[in-house]
């Protein structure tokens, strides 16, 4: 029987990305969109940054969010992961936002391109940088609500991922996921279009996804619907508080964990989801909260931040990671 790792170590889409080779750490960013909300005082219906791209002023912002991870990168000689701002650039929230499909294919290509725009000023500097579309959840990121069948969730996604694979973009990465079911149809859809993948879970204060499941059998459900398929998995928008004994189960998945963008805040999703105010905790008591869990996670070559995060946050955790 073929296992995991033979599956994923003869994947060619695995090897074309460069933070799978697991000699290089990977920075990437962190709550974009808190940061923009709170820090900014940019309004952000429905908690979506991608309309901001149309507005140069606001495209120059969302530019400028990069410069602080990228000289975190520069400091460390790391690679820079770059998420494009389309968490929210799916068909049903681009409708809500009033874009048409022509719109919304429009908005996922200019995103890559700003993108891009960092790949040259990084590639000045010899940075290694890798273009992700960021896909979200077709519905809340925190309740998986009425969970799709792989199958629907292929055809949904297939939308933005075929955009994503028609440009620039190096891979696209779901973040937030809630549910195996629409992660193996993300998986199944990025097959498909020819662009690798990577699958970002995220988890409720007990570890466990919203679902119920626990981390390291989700993991293991979408590499055994999708043959290993995904080029890794990440956990986000949580904090290491919350997923610390989730890492305890030994097994082959922890091989396939290489990213964290961990939430600032000890609070629940329901108290974020409430929040008036940033709880920006402490970074440096974050940073050495993850880099106490290195030991469970010997893959782990992504690092960044979630919501509450920004550039602080992220360069206290490559640097307690870098330390340990």
């Amino acid at each position: 029987m073929t296992t995991i790792d033979e599956l994923v170590s003869g994947s060619p889409k695995r090897q074309r990305l460069s933070q799978t080779n697991g000699d290089q750490l990977f920075v990437t960013d962190g709550g974009l969109e808190t940061e923009l909300i709170f820090h900014d005082g940019i309004d952000l219906p429905s908690f979506a940054a991608f309309p901001l791209l149309d507005n140069p002023d606001h495209r120059a912002r969302l530019r400028r969010y990069y410069d602080g991870y990228l000289d975190i990168a520069r400091k460390l000689d790391a690679g820079f992961i770059v998420e494009a701002p389309t968490w929210r650039a799916n068909p049903d929230w681009g409708s809500v936002l009033g874009y048409s499909p022509e719109r919304l294919a429009a908005a996922n290509r200019s995103a890559v391109a700003l993108a891009e725009e960092v790949r040259t000023a990084a590639a000045a500097d010899g940075i290694t940088v890798v273009v992700s579309g960021c896909v979200g959840p077709r519905g809340d990121g925190y309740d998986p609500g009425s969970a799709m069948t792989p199958e629907d969730a292929e055809r949904y996604h297939a939308v933005q991922i075929g955009t994503f694979a028609s440009t620039t973009a190096d891979q696209v990465t779901a973040i937030t996921m809630t549910n195996v079911e629409e992660a193996i149809g993300i998986v199944r859809a990025a097959s498909a279009a020819g662009i690798p993948s990577a699958i970002s879970f995220t988890v409720e204060t007990d570890g466990r996804l919203p679902t119920g499941q626990p981390l390291h059998e989700a993991i293991e459900q979408v590499d055994a619907a999708t043959d290993a398929g995904a080029a890794y998995f990440m956990v986000n928008c949580a904090h290491p508080a919350h997923f610390a004994e989730a890492l305890e189960p030994d097994g082959a998945w922890r091989q396939r964990l290489l990213g964290l963008r961990a939430n600032a805040s000890t609070k629940s999703h329901a108290e974020l989801d409430e929040a008036t105010e940033l709880d920006e905790g402490d970074p440096k008591d974050l940073g050495a909260r993850l880099a106490a869990l290195r030991d469970r996670l010997p893959a782990v070559t992504v690092l960044g931040g979630c919501c509450g995060t920004d550039a602080r946050h992220v360069a206290a955790i490559c640097s307690a990671w870098g330390a340990t």
